[in-house]
């Protein structure tokens, strides 16, 4: 279990590092903090071309990852605990 449990940390460490530089690779919206670093010049809010929704896809499909890695770290960090006791 503790092999595991490292591999998910190993896990969770590179899918917050790329989830970060998603993120951050995403245009801005208009409005908030995007036009504060100059995302705020935009044209065309509604196009979106295929590398925009690719990196969408990429985005979500690492979040969700991201989120299940979390998850099973919660639970075998919360049954290891109680099998120690």
């Amino acid at each position: 279990m503790q092999v595991l449990q490292i591999i998910l940390q190993i896990v969770l460490g590179i899918t917050s590092l790329l989830l970060t530089m998603l993120i951050l690779m995403h245009k801005g919206r208009g409005g908030g903090l995007s036009d504060m670093f100059g995302g705020g010049m935009s044209s065309g809010l509604a196009s979106s071309g295929v590398a925009e929704r690719n990196l969408n896809r990429f985005t979500i499909v690492l979040g969700i990852t991201w989120g299940v890695v979390i998850i099973a770290l919660g639970l075998i960090l919360r049954f290891s605990n109680v099998a120690d006791s």
